[in-house]
């Protein structure tokens, strides 16, 4: 498929998100579960299509062109991001997942055109690199922010005396405080959660968003109270963090074999 033709899915105009989204290691570490966790046929399709490995290699080719001209509507569309209202109703979630908010971005809107796409034409390699990334930023907390602080970018905080905001802290902070190299954490995740899997193969699109936008609002309530002890915040959230990582690992491999099936 040509690009102006990928690009004509996506109209919408949202205001800019001006962040990354899980930091390089979070997007390396969310593909290598997903790479862990594909069939034989949709390893072969990628494989194919991506080079070997190519799912981890190029997942944070999204974030790495946000500079640059090629695909502008990613950056003025707001493709990596749904910034939800607070205390929103369960039915009101499960809307904006399914009707598209008019605002607030359009990570929504995009994932669901890209997957379409995808099924009927599997070989734009530029379309797999979005829709192994945008489905990683479909579980960061902060990409289902606050639109009038923009997701965490305008919440202030200190992390260990230095100046950062709360969008950075769950995009990258979280995650290198632990220490580990991609492939570590991914594996160590791998063993740690394996139980969980089934369940969160069974669970619908509805209740892991439903699951992500609560875990969100427990985030903005938590920093209302936070008196700045940065290992304390770590303790406090590097699990659910790891377990945000995990079922987006696991669901990208889902949406990958059926895309493949």
């Amino acid at each position: 498929m040509k690009k102006i033709t990928f690009l004509c899915l996506f109209g919408l105009t949202m205001y800019t998100l001006p962040a990354f989204s899980w930091g390089q290691e979070g997007h390396r570490i969310i593909a290598q579960i997903a790479y862990d966790n594909l069939s034989c046929k949709a390893r072969k399709t990628l494989d194919k299509v991506l080079s070997n490995h190519g799912l981890i290699y190029w997942a944070n080719w999204p974030d790495e062109i946000k500079s640059d001209t090629i695909y502008p509507q990613s950056i003025t569309d707001g493709w990596h991001f749904q910034d939800l209202d607070p205390g929103m109703s369960d039915s009101a979630v499960v809307a904006a997942l399914t009707g598209y908010p008019q605002e607030g971005g359009s990570l929504f809107r995009v994932m669901d055109s890209i997957a379409t796409v995808l099924k009927e034409k599997k070989g734009n390699v530029h379309t797999w690199r979005f829709i192994v990334h945008l489905a990683g930023d479909r579980y960061c907390p902060m990409h289902l922010g606050h639109r009038d602080d923009k997701g965490g970018n305008l919440v202030r905080i200190k992390w260990f005396g230095r100046e950062t905001n709360l969008h950075a802290v769950w995009d990258t902070k979280l995650i290198e405080s632990q220490g580990y190299s991609y492939s570590e954490y991914a594996a160590r995740l791998e063993r740690e959660y394996d139980h969980e899997k089934k369940e969160i193969l069974r669970m619908s699109e509805e209740e892991l968003i439903l699951r992500t936008y609560r875990l969100t609002a427990a985030i903005y309530s938590y920093q209302q109270t936070w008196n700045g002890n940065t290992y304390h915040y770590i303790y406090r959230w590097h699990i659910p963090m790891e377990e945000q990582l995990y079922i987006a690992g696991i669901r990208l491999a889902k949406l990958l074999n059926e895309i493949c099936k």
